[in-house]
């Protein structure tokens, strides 16, 4: 006699499990403790097997007899049910563990220790923002380039057209990962060449005329504002490094004896230990400030808590305190200037300037060079540089040795 859904809800526990049948081989087993499993008894290849249905009343009665009736068309395929049912679980496992989310973090943690930590932020926080709503939960292989389209075309949509192009790179790159670990076939974003229109590229504003150079100097001289922030702009145009390289420089690195300071590769965005150099004008600079911030960690530190380096707006809001607008100079403009400066007008090696501004340089043999590479030609280099910067500053004749 078939079951009625009221029965399989009022029927009590006994001492002992016992099978409440429903027909064609589905049956309720219902437990002492009260608990209720939907189980099918079948027959394969000449061996009984009983197959999990699933718990009541989570699984209703329809749905189990539903279920049943699935079973037993497999069955008549040729087909175990239970065998059938491992492997469409197992096929859900790896689904899973093949998520382009899965795959994405996978990638970022493989290869995080040769990126900064400020690279490695923006693009979790492209990704999880923008992409991983969308496409994180997807199998990798079953992406398709549309899939991703409708994505970057979300973010262009917004106004974020250089957003959308960081997102299909690193989109890319995930892929070409997955392809590497044979978990997708190919890397489709490269369907994707020309469906969306080219960012206007924009580069960091920059002075690069000597003379214009010299004025800035003098500015920064008579900054009437906060010490720190102060020195960090006199020092930054004597050491080459990065604005955020620059506010994160920890006392422990500088050698004062040494001369140098070495940035560990944490910091630094191509992930590699770098020396700089101090001329005397750095030292100077960093002999004034350590009575101030010389008991802290940082050498220019945050002016409201100390304990964090100063902030990411401070110089370039101290450029424009002296006159200077976003269109002129940036904090990054130091290194534009001397890259050029030091080429065109004191005849510099370019090899040795690339070094110093810490990239990526490659012996004649195609070996990158180590960090000691060129020490005593770099820190000739800086001394003619800070030397030369005090000439501009007290409005020396600049003459462009190369043309000369």
């Amino acid at each position: 006699m078939a079951l009625t859904a009221n029965k399989a809800k009022a029927e009590k526990p006994k001492d002992k499990p016992f099978k409440l049948s429903d027909g064609g081989g589905l049956y309720l087993l219902v437990q002492p403790n009260g608990s209720k499993y939907w189980r099918l008894d079948y027959r394969f290849a000449g061996k009984r097997k009983t197959l999990a249905v699933g718990v009541y009343p989570d699984v209703s009665l329809l749905d189990a007899r539903d279920k049943r009736d699935k079973a037993r068309k497999l069955l008549a395929d040729g087909i175990d049910p239970g065998e059938n049912k491992k492997a469409v679980k197992m096929a859900g496992v790896t689904r899973a563990a093949n998520s382009f989310e899965v795959v994405a973090r996978e990638w970022l943690e493989k290869f995080s220790a040769k990126k900064a930590a400020s690279t490695i932020e923006k693009t979790n926080f492209i990704l999880r923002r923008d992409v991983f709503p969308w496409l994180g939960a997807m199998p990798i292989a079953e992406i398709k380039p549309h899939d991703l389209l409708t994505v970057l075309q979300r973010i262009e949509g917004r106004g974020a057209l250089e957003t959308a192009h960081r997102a299909k790179q690193y989109a890319g790159q995930i892929f070409r990962y997955a392809v590497g670990t044979q978990r997708a076939e190919r890397d489709i974003s490269q369907d994707l060449k020309g469906a969306m229109p080219t960012p206007n590229v924009t580069h960091r504003a920059a002075i690069t005329d000597p003379v214009k150079f010299g004025g800035l100097l003098r500015g920064i001289d008579a900054l009437a504002g906060t010490f720190t922030v102060k020195c960090a702009l006199r020092l930054a145009p004597l050491i080459f490094v990065r604005p955020g390289e620059l506010r994160k420089t920890e006392w422990a690195w500088v050698d004062m004896d040494a001369a140098t300071i070495r940035y560990p590769a944490s910091v630094m965005k191509m992930r590699e230990d770098h020396i700089v150099p101090l001329s005397q004008q750095a030292l100077e600079v960093l002999k004034e400030i350590h009575p101030l911030t010389g008991q802290g960690k940082f050498v220019f530190p945050s002016i409201r808590t100390g304990q964090q380096p100063m902030s990411e707006a401070a110089i370039n809001a101290a450029l424009r305190r002296i006159g200077y607008d976003k269109t002129e100079m940036t904090g990054h403009g130091f290194r534009a200037a001397v890259r050029t400066i030091g080429d065109e007008v004191l005849g510099f090696r370019v090899d040795l300037i690339e070094h110093q501004l810490a990239h990526a340089v490659k012996d004649p043999n195609g070996r990158a060079y180590n960090r000691t590479a060129h020490l005593p030609e770099r820190k000739k280099m800086m001394q003619q540089w800070a030397d030369y910067l005090d000439g501009l500053k007290a409005g020396a004749v600049v003459l462009p040795f190369k043309a000369a």
